[in-house]
């Protein structure tokens, strides 16, 4: 799929600072003979390679950043009235545009939420397509999530998960003592794709905790006493 493939691609690009794939053993082939013209060859085709216009490579889905802040949420009358949305992509070209100019979590101020969900789906519980479901969640030490929000974005943008239809996006909450990302998902009670995802999610990150996961629907009745349905 090109979408899987670019994203993947954009991934690796980040971890390969030198992405010339000629073996050590080759560069003394290379080497220019007494008079040689360096880039002769080629001068042809880069000149060509100028006028060739790139295509973009669509998302599946169209995605939106979030973001609430600490200030706005002191002022809100009512919980999620601060929230507001910031942009919306729909290609990897895009998404990278985004993300290379934007604060990551580590430079957010505490009490911050940063999200990225599916166009029209709002970060909220109230949302139709969130009210039935859940979320997974893994925590960090302060500062430190900055590279596995990354790899969560990506493996979400670019349907790296077997059941991604269940998701509804991800959302990073920096706090003073440890900061935390959650993948919220839209049928809580379907265990199986739940487990999927968690354990992708997981592997994904290299990520060795234990994660659970929690129902909205307990979490609105029970604020900060809801217990994992799910662990894994």
């Amino acid at each position: 799929m090109v979408v899987e493939d670019a994203a993947k691609s954009s991934s690796s690009a980040l971890e390969n600072p030198n992405p010339n794939p000629r073996a050590r053993g080759d560069e003394e082939d290379d080497e220019l003979e007494e008079g040689e013209i360096v880039g002769d060859e080629d001068s042809g085709s880069s000149k060509q390679s100028k006028g060739i216009i790139q295509q973009p490579h669509p998302l599946e889905h169209s995605w939106t950043f979030w973001f609430d802040s600490p200030t706005a949420k002191s002022k809100q009358t009512a919980w999620g009235n601060s929230i507001r949305p910031i942009y919306t992509f729909t290609t990897v070209e895009k998404f990278w545009s985004i993300y290379n100019n934007i604060h990551h979590p580590s430079k957010l101020a505490v009490g911050a939420d940063f999200h990225c969900f599916k166009f029209k789906i709002e970060p909220k519980w109230e949302d139709p397509v969130c009210a039935n479901g859940g979320k997974w969640t893994m925590t960090f030490p302060r500062g430190k999530l900055d590279s596995c929000w990354l790899y969560t974005l990506l493996a979400m943008i670019g349907e790296q998960f077997d059941h991604g239809d269940e998701i509804c996006g991800a959302v990073v909450n920096v706090r003073n003592r440890q900061d935390k990302i959650s993948i919220w998902t839209k049928n809580a009670s379907n265990e199986a794709a739940q487990l999927s995802i968690g354990k992708q999610w997981k592997e994904f990150l290299d990520y060795n905790d234990t994660i659970g996961f929690i129902f909205h629907d307990d979490a609105k009745k029970l604020d900060k006493g809801a217990k994992n349905r799910y662990t894994v």
